[in-house]
């Protein structure tokens, strides 16, 4: 029996009560932390018999944590654990309320490195707007820790409540199990979450903050099996089946000349790739490969071959805010060359980072961690069919600008891709203010610092600048001065006057870049790229006044909550213009990001294969397809809610209810590839093993 101390606790009973309550304590903390934020961020209510025994199981595990230490550390560690507690279900929600996403542990180090502190008018903004739930989240957490020691007893307990705690936890735990392999209804279920290291708002969602952050930790340590199942039969008949490499789409007929219609592959041996590698992902991968349908060249193959190329991502950009007499500059190419009017910049995880990951990559970035681009980098993948590697290799200068920081670890990212990469205090002069850069940098500073580099080059050129000044806050800062007196004039909010005040800003760097190529000559055969990373996403308000139109929740967009927006708030200009072209050339295909770099090879001229990337060639005869975060998509015959689990077909678009059903589950079954193939593509480094089955790879890795 554990000795009593009279001076201290006369009352045994008394001390046997404030030793229970403390071992209560925990479990009811998560019940309310976790109720509280699922309330204020509006998550359903239906997944409580699965985050109920979890958080009272974890409760339950750190009330015995708590009873194992003499009597003062027990104290401490309660306090401690309780504030911890609080702080992290605060921090959750303010990175959830600004970065879209929530952040588990294992990207804590990317925070870091991306100095969260230079946003600091963000974060306190932040902090204002939610001031109250923060306090609720967070007084708890200071209650206890001020008066624990009047409501409880921290002597050791190392009898029979200290094994209550450790056996209510493990069963719980069990019962938290067993509720997963309850008849869940939707594409993602909790049992499918659980064994995932993807879609964190939906675990959260489903399974609770706390669970999620712990399987974050989990899969770092115990990495989870990404190989999905292998039905590539079922994927859709227009997108699958690979093409004979001879096919050319018709008789050939002597008096016209005939467009090679053959399909954009390699001659690699995927069959062979996959059965002497001795890897399950890199089989699955040769396999998917070998089933997926090729797009075909087609009348722009080549069209702008051996033409300088650069390509530009907008910080923050959306078309809605192009106007003729504001931006005439973003007006002219994007209504003067291809003009693509179902184009999206679908939001992923991390925003910027994976805006760039599927465009310079053409694939869709991981929905979690690691942080799909920046792990490129980290690991040195291999990756032969970006612009910098394919242009390269044929003699192009290759350089890239950001006027920031080494954001993202794009020094080591970028640079493996090919790029001479330069930044601040790597090669690119900024303007300063102090010892340290100006924030935000003016993109026409940026351009006029840079362009010479290039412009006068003797080689051809392939330039990527990624942009900066329409960074949020849209506040009234130095981008915005330059064109404040315009911009008061327009019938909006002051934010959204800022912001259009950002996209002049985005105007004028252009202008200027278009102008030093004339200069010098190379406007005639160099091809403009343009698009944004992703949309205004903190300042919906903004692109509703732009528009005029509601897109739903703004806090659901806010909080990238998909199930209450419009997606036409992700509809974006894409810029592909040379001033060569004499008429603009209109496209209706639904496309996004993705789909730029297989449409830029093509246009090149460039020999990829097509198989191997998420992104298809707009200009090609292929289906068009955008895949959103929450595994909604569209395409060109219709749009898929996951939510509802409803396809609506596009307009003129008919289907029988059976032709409908056979349509979306191939679909669906696609896009499920389209997205788990990427992580195992940078995780095993698959485009390396090319060379060995293929000429290509010899060029394209720089060996000979």
């Amino acid at each position: 029996m554990e000795p009593v101390e009279p001076a201290q606790e006369p009352n045994a009973n008394l001390r046997h009560g404030r030793t229970a309550l403390r071992l209560l304590t925990f479990p009811a903390l998560l019940l309310y932390l976790e109720g509280a934020l699922r309330l204020y961020m509006g998550m359903r209510l239906d997944y409580l018999p699965v985050i109920l025994p979890f958080a009272l199981s974890a409760g339950f595990l750190l009330a015995g944590l708590t009873a194992v230490l003499p009597r003062r550390g027990n104290g401490i560690l309660f306090r401690l654990l309780a504030l911890l507690l609080c702080l992290v279900y605060a921090g959750e929600l303010l990175a959830k309320r600004i970065l879209q996403t929530y952040y588990p542990l294992s990207t804590l180090a990317t925070a870091a490195d991306n100095r969260l502190g230079d946003y600091s008018g963000v974060v306190l903004k932040a902090m204002g707007e939610n001031w109250a739930i923060l306090a609720a989240l967070l007084l708890p957490g200071l209650l206890l820790a001020l008066l624990a020691g009047r409501l409880t007893d921290f002597m050791p307990c190392r009898g029979r409540y200290l094994a209550a705690a450790l056996l209510a936890a493990a069963a719980l735990h069990m019962l938290g199990l067993g509720t997963l392999a309850l008849p869940w209804q939707g594409d993602l279920t909790p049992g499918q979450l659980y064994r995932m290291d993807t879609g964190t708002d939906d675990q959260v969602e489903q399974l609770g903050l706390l669970t999620t952050l712990r399987l974050d930790i989990q899969h770092v340590i115990f990495p989870v099996d990404r190989t999905p199942d292998r039905d590539f039969e079922t994927m859709d008949p227009g997108t699958s089946g690979a093409a004979s490499s001879d096919e050319t789409g018709g008789e050939e007929e002597p008096e016209q000349p005939q467009i090679d219609t053959s399909p954009n592959v390699l001659d690699v041996d995927l069959a062979a790739l996959g059965r002497e590698s001795g890897n399950g992902d890199v089989q699955w991968l040769a396999d998917y490969f070998a089933s997926t349908a090729p797009t075909r060249k087609n009348e722009y193959t080549g069209m702008f071959a051996g033409y300088n190329v650069i390509q530009i991502v907008l910080e923050g950009f959306s078309g809605y805010a192009i106007d003729p007499e504001l931006t005439p500059t973003l007006y002219k190419l994007s209504t003067q060359g291809f003009v693509f009017s179902n184009y999206y910049t679908a939001l992923h995880y991390t925003s910027t980072s994976n805006g760039e990951c599927q465009t310079l990559l053409g694939l869709y970035p991981k929905n979690g961690n690691p942080i799909t681009m920046k792990r490129t980098g980290q690991l040195g993948t291999s990756l032969p069919f970006t612009l910098p590697q394919q242009l390269g290799q044929v003699g192009y200068l290759t350089l890239g600008y950001h006027g920031n920081y080494d954001m993202y670890g794009r020094m080591t990212s970028h640079t493996n891709l090919g790029y001479d990469w330069r930044q601040y205090r790597s090669g690119l002069e900024l303007e300063m203010q102090g010892d340290k850069p100006a924030w935000p940098q003016r993109d026409s500073y940026v351009v006029e610092a840079s362009a010479d580099d290039f412009v006068n080059s003797y080689r051809p050129f392939h330039v990527y600048y990624l942009t900066i000044s329409g960074h949020m806050p849209y506040s009234d800062n130095r981008v915005v001065a330059p064109y404040r007196d315009v911009v008061r004039a327009l019938p909006y909010s002051t934010v959204t006057q800022n912001y259009v005040a950002t996209v002049m800003e985005a105007d004028r760097a252009l202008k200027c870049l278009l102008d030093k190529l004339e200069a010098a000559g190379k406007l005639e055969r160099t091809l403009i790229v343009a698009t944004g990373d992703h949309i205004p996403y903190f300042n919906v308000d903004t692109l509703e006044e732009l528009t005029g139109k509601k897109f739903g929740s703004s806090d659901a967009i806010e909080a990238l909550n998909e199930s209450a927006i419009d997606f036409d708030v992700y509809k974006n200009t894409l810029i592909l213009w040379s001033a060569g072209m004499t008429e603009p050339v209109p496209v209706d295909k639904v496309c996004c990001q993705v789909d730029i770099l297989p449409t830029l090879s093509n246009l090149l001229g460039l020999e990829y294969d097509s198989r191997m990337l998420a992104g298809r060639d707009i200009l090609s005869d292929s289906e068009g397809l955008v895949v959103f975060s929450s595994r909604s998509w569209r395409s060109d015959r219709g749009f898929y809610d996951r939510y509802a689990q409803r396809f609506t077909p596009a307009p003129g678009v008919e289907m029988t209810a059976e032709e409908q059903e056979t349509y979306v589950g191939a679909t669906k079954k696609r896009v499920g590839y389209l997205l788990d193939s990427t992580p195992m593509i940078v995780e095993n480094d698959f485009y390396s093993l090319l060379p060995q089955y293929t000429e290509f790879g010899q060029s394209a890795q720089g060996k000979d």
